[in-house]
């Protein structure tokens, strides 16, 4: 097996060392091979993602990529180099799960997955601004196989992890030509699945009830822009953004990314939270590599350390161990 490994910006240079450690210590035998992409490689390259990084990626078939710094106003020649990569890659699902962790935020009883479509919607990228810089313009698309494609997708994830619906979230009220259509679409594909409950939510309701009652989802189905928003504000559940893992997955590709950011206010001060990372690698076992037992006990091992109180300084103010020491926490619960 190979792995690329892009540590990014800030805290992805500590966060992903953690979880190469514990992939090391499942998988002995394990190719490492590291890459270049982000903030710091564009201003050392003039490349936020180089193409011998997109080599390196699509020859290993599995990514695990740190996290990007990336600027909220235009910077000529730069863009987000993992949007860049998950298109590259084709990697058209982003999976983005959320459930019960042992930590004071955290709230019983919930477990989620947004499942994001990930390739198009607003995020393609194709902006404009007038000669006078006073009008912004962004072109949304959503097409019928990309949608057809992330749809069977939540549906066979319903299927093969025994839950019972998949909720679709739009605002077609507003947009019938684009998320009209990703309603329209996700629910023709729903007729194939009929063990699957069905229902849907407008973006803005359902921004409602995940904040009022997050347990009433299951599966929830969305568009590129609305999964990025929900996903977050889910992972609230669970702990936050520091315990939040995801995984943009093809039929033959997978980069495994945490959900939080660079976090360069923290970075380089051994207190960052390594828990998404690992989680993420552990997504990328159970789903790319197809070892479910062994991400199993990932996964156990993370609930185990912090039900007995182990874990960084986020977790739990004025307390917590560093980086490396929960870390070394979880390899030694592995075993």
């Amino acid at each position: 097996m190979k792995l690329c490994v892009i540590e990014g910006d800030g805290i992805g240079q500590e966060v992903v060392p953690a979880a190469v450690c514990v992939l090391r210590q499942l998988f002995p035998e394990l190719d490492i091979v590291p890459a270049n992409a982000g903030w710091r490689t564009f201003e050392a390259t003039g490349e936020a993602l180089p193409e011998e990084t997109v080599r390196i990626a699509k020859e290993a078939q599995a990514v695990l990529f740190g996290a990007c710094s990336s600027p909220s106003y235009p910077i000529e020649g730069y863009s987000s180099p993992i949007v860049k990569l998950r298109r590259l890659m084709e990697t058209y699902a982003n999976l983005r799960p959320t459930r019960y962790l042992p930590v004071p935020t955290a709230r019983a009883g919930v477990d989620l997955v947004v499942v994001r479509e990930n390739t198009e919607d607003l995020y393609i990228g194709d902006e404009q601004t007038d000669d006078a810089g006073d009008t912004g313009t962004a072109t949304k698309r959503i097409t019928r196989s990309a949608t057809e494609l992330i749809a069977h997708k939540a549906f066979q994830l319903a299927q093969s992890e025994g839950r019972r619906k998949v909720t679709i979230v739009h605002k077609g009220n507003v947009l019938p030509q684009t998320d009209g259509l990703f309603r329209r679409v996700a629910y023709e594909v729903s007729q194939e699945y009929d063990d699957i409950e069905t229902d849907e939510l407008l973006v803005d309701t359902a921004a409602y009830w995940l904040v009022k009652e997050p347990t009433r989802f299951d599966i929830i189905l969305t568009p590129n822009l609305y999964g990025d928003i929900l996903s977050d504000m889910a992972a609230a559940w669970g702990g936050g953004l520091g315990l939040a893992p995801a995984l943009n997955l093809s039929e033959k590709v997978a980069i495994a990314e945490p959900v939080h950011g660079s976090a360069p206010d923290i970075a380089g001060q051994r207190v960052a939270n390594p828990t998404a990372a690992i989680l993420s690698a552990a997504m990328l076992v159970r789903h790319h590599w197809k070892r479910p037992e062994i991400a199993d006990r990932i996964d156990r091992a993370v609930y185990e350390a912090l039900s007995e109180g182990e874990h960084t300084a986020d977790i739990l103010a004025g307390s917590g161990v560093s980086t490396e020491d929960f870390t070394d926490i979880i390899c030694e619960k592995l075993g």
